[in-house]
């Protein structure tokens, strides 16, 4: 081990030095991105002519020779018994080759009479079963009808609230545990359960103590002397990434090798999970993702769609492609779960907080981890903080992870408690939130978000400007702010090369799911290698590569771009070693200004650029590899401290809505982030803008529609689910904060997660200071704003 000197502070506020240790070889630390030519630019996408030609391959792109196409067999039952599926049928259908049942569906169970039936139980409408495999998509479709499957239609709930009540139908007949993904969710806590109800997960701020926290909490809250207690709902939102989830599947002649093109953010966690499936070694199954058109946290692993597509592919000897439709993404593949949260707060008359407590239901389908907790328990200093959450499990598609995984329900309904504190208190809601939060970035954020929103004009709750016909339409502002975590992989690789003629590859198994990581990769090596990014060749997206790490809670750009740095650092290093021995130098030379220099019997030699040093190479090529270590100073779960573990966000929004028809219609939006060093702040504003249109979408539109009759989806396309639109889309103004930690050799964190964290409650809070009515349910439609103008006598 070794020490370096590391910058540490925001840029333009206070950049101090301190030492970190570091292990041996490590490059040394930058410092600010105006230091640098490459690191900190707003590069263009290196990878955009690909995709705006439509050169760029997806998985719905690819075809192999001889290719069939896979359709899926859902449930038709939100709940029933399955005793038999029979797919002879649909084998003699034109063009089909192939047709199966999910393997895990023809389990056996004793009936009690001493006979052996095949029965299996279906927890939700268009839970898979069976599939086929046939020529033409039409083929397909056309043999699904064909298969028999014998049901006992059983008793469900769709309805959360009904699912709480003793005698609803249960979901589960057993308590559950889920396994997670590398996006988030699941729950792996042995927890009560009883009926559909799964809970409490109680929980409190790191290094606390839950009893003691339950009791000052409760004492606190009675003591007063400032409080609010109020209940928030979240609705069902379902991810609806433009490209479907789907694999292309192809076994090796000999059948003994698997190829699978996936669009998914983690390539290892698909081929780790087919191999277990099919009980065949990892090396042996191959995942390619050239491209994939966004996940959002729903797209990690094999999925039954995967699974069934191998087993297609290998009972027909062909490839097959299985990409979902519309519908079947909102049906079967995820989703953020609905919530309802109670929270109450308590506070001194001068407004710290005493106690803060959040009790309430996460509402994940067939699905545990509904949870919410994350804001309330990382976000303010205050001394008592309890959170008890419940999974309600109704008969419905289970959840998954999905961008920044419970913080948007946690920030709506916490973030709208404070604005009810501060109002109590006649606090103005920044200043309410200074007294409060500490951490360095966000109290920055708050201050030049205000300074530039232009905060100091903000007009009383339902006092400002008036416009339309009748004076109908309304104009509020609101704020609000959120958390998430500098999170890393250290399962994550690069290798560089560095060719004779002057080229350079970087080489790794991340995947590029939409945000562009081969141009934060490019530019790392480059500013490394002191060349241009031109001359930098990304490799990705393929399991043969070194492992890269899964695309999701922000953890890529932090995890993947300190390898590529290191294996730059060390290719160069194996360069100028090999350029020692070749011109005969006294020592090992530097890489300076884009030029080698060295001595020479005591003599500078004269610079020699870098393409022209590389042909003195003597082999074709040098390489270097790293592997992602840990955090400077970090322990073993990659955190370092409470600051340094997390990443801020603060957001200001103008709306206006209408007290005739109950449009809300979001002006402008405000936002300040950090992401520790930012790599490429194009790139970052880019995943900044989409967080919030994704986070606006959320607050308005977005909602999953059940019948409580049938158990189907009612609106499972992109008509009826509503997503905001190009003409929904407000001014977006971005300040993007440069905060150094010194963390890692790029110190960078990702940007994701935290951008859609805020956006929902800064738009409710701005909603009511328009009209005077607080929602405190999303989305907040037409509907729900004339219903609460109505009973409030407005």
């Amino acid at each position: 081990m070794s020490q370096i000197e590391v910058p540490v502070g925001i840029v333009g506020v206070e950049v101090h030095s301190e030492q970190r240790e570091v292990p041996d070889g490590t490059p040394p630390a930058w410092r600010e991105n105006a230091s640098l030519k490459q690191v900190g630019k707003p590069v263009p996408r290196i990878d955009g002519n690909e995709k705006v030609s439509g050169r760029a391959r997806y998985t719905s792109d690819v075809v192999r020779p001889g290719m069939l196409h896979g359709k899926v067999l859902r449930s038709p039952h939100p709940h029933a018994r399955i005793h038999r599926i029979d797919v002879s049928e649909a084998l003699k259908m034109p063009g089909v080759k192939a047709a199966l049942a999910l393997p895990h569906l023809l389990g056996i169970a004793d009936d009690g009479s001493g006979k052996t039936t095949q029965v299996q139980s279906v927890r939700y409408y268009g839970q898979p079963l069976a599939a086929v495999a046939a020529q033409t998509v039409e083929q397909a479709v056309a043999a699904l009808s064909k298969i028999k499957v014998d049901y006992d239609v059983l008793p469900f709930v769709v309805d959360p609230t009904e699912a709480r009540q003793p005698a609803a139908p249960k979901v589960f007949a057993q308590p559950v545990i889920a396994r997670g993904s590398a996006g988030g969710g699941g729950s792996k806590d042995k927890l009560n359960q009883v009926g559909n109800v799964r809970g409490p997960k109680r929980s409190v701020p790191r290094g606390r103590e839950v009893e003691k926290q339950a009791t000052q909490v409760t004492q606190a809250l009675l003591a007063g002397p400032q409080g609010v207690r109020a209940t928030y709902k979240t609705q069902v939102q379902t991810h609806s990434a433009l490209e479907t989830h789907g694999v292309v599947a192809e076994w090796s002649r000999a059948g003994d090798e698997l190829t699978v093109w996936a669009s998914t953010q983690g390539i290892f966690s698909v081929r780790d999970e087919l191999a277990e499936y099919l009980g065949i070694e990892q090396s042996k199954v191959r995942v390619i993702t050239d491209y994939c058109g966004g996940g959002f946290g729903a797209k990690f692993g094999a999925g039954n769609y995967g699974v069934l597509a191998a087993l297609l592919a290998k009972e027909a000897k062909a490839p097959v492609r299985l990409m979902l439709d519309r519908r079947e993404e909102h049906l079967a593949v995820g989703n953020r779960p609905g919530s309802e949260q109670t929270v109450a707060l308590a506070a001194s008359t001068d407004g710290k907080l005493t106690a803060i407590e959040v009790k309430g239901f996460g509402f994940g389908g067939a699905g545990a981890g509904a949870g919410f907790a994350g804001p309330a328990l990382s976000m303010y200093d205050c001394p008592a903080v309890y959170v008890e959450e419940f999974d309600v499990f109704t008969h419905s598609g289970p959840l998954a992870a999905f961008r920044a995984p419970g913080h948007p329900q946690g920030a709506f309904a916490l973030e709208q408690a404070m604005d009810e504190l501060a109002e109590r208190l006649h606090l103005d809601p920044v200043a309410l939130r200074d007294k409060n939060d500490t951490h360095p970035a966000r109290r920055e954020q708050r201050k030049r978000a205000a300074t530039a929103f232009g905060w100091q004009n903000r007009t009383a709750t339902g006092q400002g400007p008036r416009t339309g016909k009748l004076g109908e339409v309304r104009r509020g502002s609101g704020m609000a702010q959120g958390c998430w975590y500098h999170l890393v992989n250290v399962d994550s690789r690069a290798e560089v090369r560095i060719h004779r003629d002057g080229s350079v590859e970087v080489l790794t198994g991340v995947q590029d799911i939409g945000s562009g990581i081969r141009t934060p990769l490019a530019q790392v090596v480059a500013e490394e290698l002191q060349i241009p990014i031109a001359k930098v060749k990304v490799t990705i997206g393929d399991t043969r590569l070194p492992p890269g790490p899964g695309s999701g809670g922000s953890v890529t750009t932090a995890s993947i771009t300190p390898a590529a740095r290191e294996a730059a650092y060390a290719a160069k290093q194996a360069l100028l070693k090999e350029l020692q021995a070749v011109l005969g130098l006294d020592k090992v030379p530097e890489l300076t200004g884009g030029a080698v220099v060295g001595l020479k019997a005591g003599k500078p030699t004269p610079p020699l650029p870098f393409d022209k040093a590389c042909a003195r190479m003597r082999r074709t090529e040098v390489l270097g590899s790293a592997v992602r270590e840990l955090d400077y100073g970090a322990t073993a779960n990659g955190k370092r401290g409470n600051f340094l573990a997390q990443l801020g966000g603060v957001q200001f929004a103008e709306v206006e809505v209408s007290t005739l028809t109950g449009v809300v219609r979001v002006l402008r939006i405000v936002a300040s982030h950090d992401c520790g060093r930012p790599v490429n702040p194009l790139l970052v504003e880019n995943q900044i803008h989409g967080g919030i249109i994704q986070g606006l979408s959320y607050a308005l539109f977005e909602e999953r529609r059940l019948d409580p009759k049938t158990g189907r989806i009612l609106n499972g396309n992109l008509e009826q689910y509503k997503i905001a639109g190009a003409l929904d889309v407000p001014k977006i103004e971005v300040l993007l904060l440069e905060e150094l930690r010194g963390r890692s050799s790029t110190d960078a964190s990702g940007i994701g997660e935290p951008a859609t964290v805020p956006t929902a409650a800064a738009i409710a809070n701005a909603v009511y200071n328009a009209i005077g009515v607080r929602i405190r349910e999303l989305p907040i439609t037409p509907a729900k704003v004339l219903a609460a103008l109505a009973s409030a006598g407005k």
